[in-house]
């Protein structure tokens, strides 16, 4: 029997409320409210939430939006029917191959990292260039800056909270090393090791738009270069050394080993390669 749950906009109000009792950070908060609307938008205020609705919209979704996008958008309107108590209403995600092509195509290597953060420092941005090697050698989300601080280097060990989880951040000593003097030379003494002038934390749209600038300076093309596909050039080689992929799991703050699988492939051209060592075929003349 269809549960006859008619669409009202005055539903996103306890939805807010819901959310915001189940501590969802403001960013989440306000994406999954976006996300609502959009399905009510499609279905129209006053209709009725059922099942065939859902998967028409599914089918829409999949129409205009990549495959990333349409599950992120998913799991917002699941969590609409969860607060609706039309939990036997959800949706599945749209199921990929183990590896993202489109994430495999932007893959950030090992040597043009290098290459940005040299290009950072001959720029004179120190701090971006200190900022970029702190994330990607400890695969942190540009997000969790905030809680590096003077206070934590030299335990070599930074208390992390994010996405509800807590999780240690160990310090490789290198980078520990690098930290300490950067504080040295640039006179911090206590707080947050990244902010701005304001003392206020480092913004991702800043970051994004300071590695955008670098990376046309090095030669590295756009697509490749923002500030999480420094989790992803970690999360690549963390595994390509160690094949530990539930350890990088748990580095990273994962609780899906699918989504780690993802960032620690290597992607189609490792594919490509791989494939072309067959040699079924003869040569051409």
């Amino acid at each position: 029997m269809e549960n006859k749950t008619a669409i009202a906009m005055t539903q996103l109000v306890g939805f807010k409320e819901y959310l915001l009792e189940r501590e969802n950070a403001p960013a989440t908060l306000e994406k999954y409210l976006r996300d609502v609307r959009k399905f009510f938008a499609f279905a129209g205020e006053g209709s009725e939430i059922t099942k065939e609705k859902l998967l028409i919209y599914k089918e829409r979704l999949m129409e205009g939006y990549s495959v990333s996008s349409v599950n992120s958008m998913l799991v917002a309107l699941n969590q609409f029917l969860g607060y609706m108590g039309l939990g036997r209403l959800r949706l599945k995600r749209v199921r990929v191959q183990r590896i993202d092509l489109e994430h495999a195509q932007k893959a950030l290597g090992k040597e043009e990292f290098r290459r940005l953060v040299r290009t950072a420092r001959d720029c004179g941005k120190e701090q971006l260039a200190m900022i970029m090697e702190t994330m990607c050698a400890t695969g942190i989300r540009v997000s969790e800056l905030k809680y590096f601080r003077v206070e934590n280097l030299r335990s070599g060990i930074v208390k992390v909270w994010n996405k509800g989880k807590y999780r240690m951040v160990i310090l490789p000593a290198l980078l520990k090393n690098k930290l300490l003097l950067y504080i040295r030379r640039n006179g911090i003494k206590s707080g947050m090791i990244f902010c701005t002038r304001s003392g206020r934390e480092k913004d991702r749209s800043n970051i994004w738009r300071e590695m955008k600038a670098v990376a046309k300076c090095a030669g590295i093309g756009g697509r490749k270069v923002f500030p999480h596909n420094l989790r992803h050039l970690f999360a690549r080689s963390f595994y390509a050394k160690t094949k530990n992929l539930i350890t990088l799991a748990d580095i990273l703050g994962h609780s899906s080993l699918e989504v780690t699988r993802i960032y620690a492939s290597d992607g189609i051209e490792k594919w490509r390669r791989e494939i072309e060592q067959i040699g079924l075929l003869e040569g051409t003349t």
